[in-house]
This record gives C-alpha cells, structure tokens and sequence, in this order.
C-alpha cells in the first residue's frame, strides 16, 4: 500500500467516525424535536426539526465521499455506535435550555471534527471533500451559531 492509499484510507476511517457523529447528533436532535416542551415550544420544535433535517441530509455526502476513497461506508446501527464520538441523551426530560446548550456544543464538537478532517483530505490530495468539509462546516457553525442566539448569546 503507497502512502497515497493509506492516507486515503485514514482520510475514510475520518469521515466515518464523523459520519457517526453525523447520525448521533441527527438522533439526538430528532429526540429533543419530540420531547421539547415549554413557552418556547413551536421555536425550538421547529428549530431543532430544520437542524436535523441539514444533519440527516449531509449523511449521504459523508457515505458516498467514503466511497469514492475505495472504502466501505458504515453499514448498521451498531457501526455507528462503535464509531460516535458525540454521546446519546437517550432523556425524555431533558429542560429546553438544556437541550440547547447540549446541541450547540455537540455542534462544536463537530466543528472541530471537521476541521480536523481538513489536514487529512489535504494530505490524501482530495480537493473535492476539502470542499466539502468548508460547506460542512459552514452549516455546524450556523447551527451552533442558532442556537447560541437563541439560549441569549
């Protein structure tokens, strides 16, 4: 294997780890979406459906990126438990400020996985998940950002 490979090859185990991550915080996200309750209920139901919604959504880039490296993608629920580094809140009552400051740090804990990941597509020569990890990091640092305004700055 050339080194070439084995950076691409560290390059897809990173993007599983945070395709993990991607699928947990989705979870998560979808679980406060259906337990929030309080004066700002229909703000953060909708909120947090809009945030799981774009979560959800980059999956498939994340999978297909691994892909395109030559490696498999995770395959079950167990993969991606063993893979997450963002925790469960498995909780039906968690206190909506609490939700929020939970999802807004586990959204800067992806920020930083992400630019993490930036050196590895650089050092596989992958220009097109570079790309994408910018875009990706774009949509956590609004998300973090939404939430941040909304728990008061």
């Amino acid at each position: 294997m050339t080194s070439g490979d084995n950076s691409k090859k560290a390059l897809a185990e990173a993007l599983n780890r945070l395709l993990a991550d991607y699928y947990a915080l989705y979870l998560k996200t979808k679980n406060f979406h259906w337990h929030v309750s309080g004066p700002h209920f229909r703000e953060y139901h909708l909120l947090f459906d809009d945030h799981a919604s774009e979560l959800i959504g980059t999956t498939d880039l994340v999978a297909e990126r691994v892909r395109k490296l030559g490696q498999r993608s995770l395959t079950s629920v167990g993969a991606i438990a063993s893979a997450q580094t963002i925790a469960d809140n498995d909780s039906i009552k968690v206190d909506a400020q609490d939700m929020l400051v939970e999802l807004r740090d586990d959204n800067q804990s992806l920020i930083v996985s992400l630019k993490a990941l930036k050196q590895l597509a650089d050092d596989a020569g992958d220009n097109a998940t570079d790309g994408l990890l910018d875009d990706w990091t774009d949509q956590a640092e609004q998300r973090a950002w939404f939430l941040s305004e909304t728990l008061g700055g």
